[in-house]
């Protein structure tokens, strides 16, 4: 496994720290990162993803979807198992056993909706920038700027 020095984004970027933090711990975690269930990372536009991901054998009762401080947590368990259903399988190849995954949302991004069709749970997700981060006009007035003075006038006892 090779691993990189993230030091320079550190020495480099200033209030970044999170996203090198991200960056790290991403890398060092990508080698031990499960392959199940496989899913698609979609940018539809500017402000909006989708996550797909293969769930096949799994109902709406049994996967639960949490949003929690920038983290998307997608846990799915089977209630009944297949294994009790008294079927001898020759050939075994849908994986249904229980996931968790977990997606890191990046700041005011939120989950706008999910839905489960044909085995393919769809989860839309959308960047809200509040007003106050948004990009304004600043009106640029000709001539001189008058600086607001104290009154300076106090009273003599």
């Amino acid at each position: 496994m090779r691993t990189y020095d993230f030091s320079p984004l550190y020495r480099s970027f200033v209030g970044f720290d999170r996203m090198a933090n991200l960056i790290d711990a991403a890398s060092q975690s990508s080698a031990t990162n499960q392959a199940y269930p496989p899913y698609n990372v979609v940018r539809v536009d500017e402000d909006s993803y989708k996550i797909e991901m293969a769930v096949a054998g799994f109902d709406n009762d049994d996967i639960e979807i949490e949003s929690h401080e920038n983290v998307l947590s997608i846990i799915a368990r089977r209630e009944g198992s297949a294994d009790n259903d008294g079927v001898e399988y020759l050939h075994r190849g849908i994986a249904e056993r229980g996931f968790e995954r977990r997606f890191q949302l990046a700041d005011h991004v939120i989950v706008k909706n999910a839905e489960l069709r044909n085995g393919l749970l769809t989860i839309s997700l959308k960047r809200e920038l509040p007003e106050a981060l948004k990009p304004r006009k600043i009106a640029v007035h000709y001539g001189n700027l008058i600086e607001a003075k104290p009154s300076g006038k106090s009273k003599a006892a």
